[in-house]
């Protein structure tokens, strides 16, 4: 496989937790949305907000960021969780689609260059924000048990990765 193709799913960032990323540093440069998966990257699969997500999302507040979920689940799901945490929401969204990661920056009204992306799946979280012109940052999923479809994805995942170490070795 060409390098040069699988770049094109290649994260801005690659960060173990969503919960450790230097939130304050990136307000200081400028960012002020933040768009965040759920599933895997805030809490396990089908989890509803726990006491850290909570906890992250007042401290997001407190720093100045307006935030955004966005989710290809149903309103059921992202709701809830949405309510929870005090954020908009995107539902159904369809990624990696374009769309809506444009509409989540509308809610939170900042520009697409203001906003950073949160995500633990490179094939929809980290491409759709790419395609969008969003700094994409890819965190490592917080629960290996996964539905099947997304097993999948992850062995194809791993093939990107490998070569998007490569790359940033070759860059440092």
């Amino acid at each position: 496989m060409r390098s040069g193709f699988l770049s094109t799913f290649y994260p801005d960032e690659w960060w173990d937790s969503a919960y450790e990323l230097p939130y304050e540093k990136w307000y200081e440069e400028g960012r002020r949305g933040l768009i965040f998966d759920i599933d895997n990257t805030l809490v396990p699969h089908g989890a509803p907000a726990d006491e850290r997500a909570v906890e992250l999302f007042r401290r997001l507040r407190r720093i100045g960021f307006a935030t955004c979920l966005i989710s290809n689940n149903q309103l059921p799901r992202v709701k809830p969780f949405a309510d929870a945490v005090s954020s908009a929401f995107v539902e159904n969204a369809h990624k990696p689609s374009t769309r809506n990661y444009l509409e989540a920056c509308r809610r939170m009204r900042v520009t697409k260059e203001q906003a950073l992306f949160i995500g633990d799946q490179l094939f929809t979280d980290v491409w759709g924000a790419k395609r969008a012109g969003i700094h994409s940052i890819l965190v490592k999923p917080i629960h290996p048990r996964e539905e099947i479809q997304i097993v999948l994805k992850r062995r194809l995942e791993w093939i990107v990765l490998f070569f998007y170490k490569r790359h940033c070795k070759r860059k440092s």
